[in-house]
């Protein structure tokens, strides 16, 4: 990894080059690069946390002034209990995950010693994961193999762990990372690039495959860098997400805004909805996988709701309630309590607080309704003011939640679980680049798969088009083949 100063065009061709080189790279030396990693980062503990308390105590400051957020200065403490262990271990499971690029390799054998055309082929080492494998004629195969995307440029705010997780994922998946974060963390970033740095001069990782940009203004003309860098990926405030968007001809990945619900259906279990809401919504209110409205059927406002309330209003959060369910707390609440409710605005429903706020709407279907028009209601509530990030819905019906799951358009569609869990180290991913809304390519939280696309292969011994086809051409076989 380097810290580089050169100009957004030097850093582009640099990353580029390096890429390719790490595209062939074997997954040994990939992992070895990982190990080693870990260990300097591990070794340098203590310079690294010095540094990031410089960088809070300047954020605290600002934050004083009016100059930072609350939630923005949360995310900037690398010292948080487990934030530490979590960044170093996500390096080790990403370690330990299957390499993307050579899951099956294998000597591939000949083909066909004889195809018509007095042309034979040695045996020959297929490089990526073969997915698709079609034989079109006698000595003719189509191969879709899985390759690095190339080029990644991460632009970042207030996350000073993101630096080892991109290095992780970009290693890991073959593919070239340049990075630009917030000024919030300059001092952590430095310290955590200097023992990455470090560790790559004794690998067989190109240098210039992660670089860590220290020039200011730069990310404007490393947005016009389309032929050099092929995904950018930020990481943010939904200012920053929406200027990447209208800034770059390069595709972009990621999300704007974390509007998260929660739908308690009538038949939800009481005690569960607790546990779901607090962790949803207190876990870390900062978090873009933090509930922000919460739906409630209105068969379930007496028997649910009060619970809850009662138990988030304890913990600090604050409750805004459209009519409905401020008149059924109202009613049986504490005087205490009841004081603290808030009225909801339009405005709440479409939200993303980032803060230990919550909005709740009832679901009030019309009188004989059956469930169906209930879930209907919601679901077109939550497609029409989610940022299809993760909404989650807390039933004990099977079939209502599966219904639930088909008909939200969002990236995680949760059963009778935290929104929190929409994370890459929780799905198993080792980590994450980031969260998706897209709708094409990756979607969710990103780990090594995101990180992959493909190319076709199709290797042959003279054919040509005008084979085929016509009164007098050869038919395709068109043979789907096994994958070794």
């Amino acid at each position: 990894m380097s810290l580089t100063d050169s100009s957004p065009a030097e850093i582009a061709n640099a990353a580029s080059v390096a890429s390719r080189n790490l595209a062939i790279l074997p997954c040994a030396d990939r992992n070895d690069a990982l190990d080693a990693i870990h260990k300097s980062l591990l070794q340098a503990k203590e310079s690294i946390l010095n540094a990031n308390a410089i960088d809070l105590s300047l954020a605290s400051k600002a934050a004083e002034d009016g100059q930072l957020s609350q939630s923005v200065l949360k995310r900037l403490d690398l010292g948080r209990p487990g934030k530490w262990e979590d960044m170093l271990q996500g390096i080790l499971d990403v370690r330990d995950l299957q390499d993307p690029q050579n899951g099956n390799d294998r000597i591939q054998q000949n083909v066909s010693s004889s195809c018509g055309y007095g042309l034979s082929r040695a045996p020959y080492v297929i490089v990526g994961k073969v997915t698709l494998k079609t034989l079109l004629d006698d000595g003719l195969i189509l191969e879709r193999i899985t390759c690095p995307i190339g080029v990644l440029l991460i632009i970042f705010e207030a996350r000073p762990e993101v630096i080892a997780n991109i290095a992780a994922l970009a290693i890991k998946s073959g593919n070239a990372a340049i990075l630009k974060g917030g000024k919030e963390l300059t001092a952590s970033f430095h310290a955590i690039s200097s023992a990455i740095s470090a560790a790559l001069t004794t690998t067989a990782v190109p240098n210039a495959a992660i670089q860590l940009v220290t020039t200011r203004d730069v990310i404007a003309s490393l947005l016009e860098c389309d032929k050099q860098i092929d995904l950018v990926i930020p990481r943010g405030s939904n200012e920053l997400v929406r200027y990447v968007k209208a800034s770059t001809r390069i595709p972009v990945l990621g999300h704007a805004d974390g509007l998260c619900h929660i739908y308690i259906h009538a038949d939800a279990d009481p005690e569960s909805c607790v546990r779901i809401l607090l962790d949803s919504k207190l876990g870390y209110p900062a978090a873009c996988n933090s509930v922000e409205t919460l739906l409630i059927h209105q068969e379930a406002l007496k028997s649910h709701l009060p619970t809850i309330a009662s138990q988030l209003l304890e913990k600090g959060c604050s409750l805004r309630c459209d009519s409905a369910s401020k008149d059924s707390l109202l009613s049986s609440l504490p005087a205490d309590k009841s004081a603290l409710l808030q009225d909801a605005v339009e405005e709440d429903y479409d939200t993303e607080f980032l803060s230990p706020i919550l909005a709740i709407k009832t679901v009030t279907a019309p009188d004989n309704a059956d469930d169906g028009m209930a879930l209907s209601l919601t679901v077109a509530h939550i497609n029409a003011h989610s940022s299809h990030h993760t909404d989650a819905i807390l039933t004990s019906s099977a079939s209502v939640a599966r219904q639930f799951q088909a008909s939200v358009d969002s990236a995680c569609v949760f059963w009778n679980t935290s929104t929190r869990m929409a994370d890459g180290m929780r799905f198993g991913f080792g980590t994450e680049v980031g969260i998706s809304t897209n709708k094409i390519h990756a979607r969710g939280p990103v780990g090594l798969e995101g990180l992959c696309i493909y190319k076709y292969a199709v290797s042959g011994c003279g054919q040509v088009a005008t084979d085929f086809g016509g009164s007098t051409g050869k038919e395709w076989k068109h043979e789907r083949l096994g994958i070794d």
